[in-house]
């Protein structure tokens, strides 16, 4: 069972901001930045970059992660 969402700090193009993930959202999206050879950072201004002003950052990174591991299976 999932435990609450973990907040923790990111930089997004020099600007600080925090997002609340549940920690097994955080493992995954770590293991997606390392397989990349990327920081965290850099993919999460990558997925800030691309959502629409109605999407949450947590909610696109969950969706990113989501859709990363779901494109794998298939």
């Amino acid at each position: 069972m999932s435990q609450r969402p973990q907040k923790h700090s990111l930089t997004l193009k020099g600007h600080r901001t925090s997002v609340s993930l549940e920690p097994e959202f955080w493992d995954a999206f770590r293991k997606i930045a390392a397989a990349e050879d990327r920081p965290i950072n850099d993919l999460a201004a990558e997925i800030d970059a691309a959502r629409g002003a109605d999407i949450g950052l947590a909610s696109a990174i969950r969706v990113f992660v989501l859709q990363h591991f779901m494109t794998r299976q298939l």
